[in-house]
């Protein structure tokens, strides 16, 4: 068990997801105990002992389901040849699991750390995002350059330096990688001059597709907060699946006479 919380602990550290089988009933006989841990990687790899034989095999590809999908879950296998959640063996008994998902620390990784690129850091750490802001002005940034091959899944890209030639600069280094978001700032005349550049030098359009410019949801704002709140909204929805629309039944609070709220 110290080997499997200790590979967990090393995972989180590394920002990295793994799903932790633990062994939470066990009825009859079986070859696991209530306990038994198995830690597995998105790579298949694993740590730990769930039982061994069929049934570890079983939970192992239970939980590279579950961090596919993201998301936990109790799973039940039955050590018997037929039935429901039967595993295929003479055993008799029945093995309940539960299997949590350790999702990654999202990154916002910032290119740009002037009027937006502050505001937009400082909201975003308060809703738990990682942040790293890459500027040339070392005073201003978090790292000093890009480096693609830590860009993850979990990686929220957002390109909003002071001049064109670092946007598409930053952008030709992130447009191959795996990151969850690219949005860059600009207007549309730029957005298509800079996306032409890389078409021109074989960029697939699926991947060009992928980068959201000009970014941000169009909440109204002009301000530079305002705008970094926009930003940061629509990272937020791409991040949980959201719509973006408002949640309001109605467009207009209830008239003063009917109005039951205090005030």
């Amino acid at each position: 068990m110290r080997e499997v919380i200790s590979a967990l602990y090393e995972s989180m550290e590394r920002n990295e997801p793994v799903a932790l089988a633990t062994v939470v009933e066990v009825k009859g006989a079986s070859p696991a105990q209530v306990g038994f841990k198995l830690l597995v990687r998105p790579d298949g790899s694993a740590i730990g002992n769930a039982g061994g034989g069929v049934l570890a095999q079983q939970i192992k590809d239970a939980a590279l389901a579950a961090l596919l999908e993201g998301r936990s879950r109790l799973y039940h296998r039955a050590l018997r040849e037929t039935g429901p959640d039967a595993v295929g063996t003479l055993c008799g008994g029945d093995v309940t699991l539960f299997i949590e998902v350790f999702h990654p620390r999202p990154i916002l990784l910032v290119v740009g750390g002037g009027n937006l690129g502050r505001p937009l850091a400082e909201m975003a750490r308060i809703i738990g995002f990682q942040v790293q802001v890459v500027d040339v002005q070392p005073d201003r940034a978090t790292a000093p350059q890009i480096d693609p091959t830590r860009v993850t899944p979990w990686t929220y890209v957002v390109l909003i330096s002071e001049d064109h030639i670092t946007d598409e600069a930053a952008l030709r280094q992130v447009i191959d990688t795996s990151a969850a978001y690219i949005g860059m700032i600009g207007s549309r005349h730029k957005v298509k001059t800079i996306l032409d550049h890389l078409r021109a030098d074989g960029v697939p359009e699926e991947r060009l597709a992928q980068v959201r410019a000009p970014i941000g949801l169009e909440l109204g704002g002009r301000q530079p907060a305002e705008i970094a709140l926009a930003i940061l909204a629509e990272i937020v929805q791409v991040r949980h699946g959201g719509t973006g629309q408002s949640r309001a039944i109605g467009r207009h609070l209830p008239d003063s006479s009917s109005y039951q709220g205090g005030r």
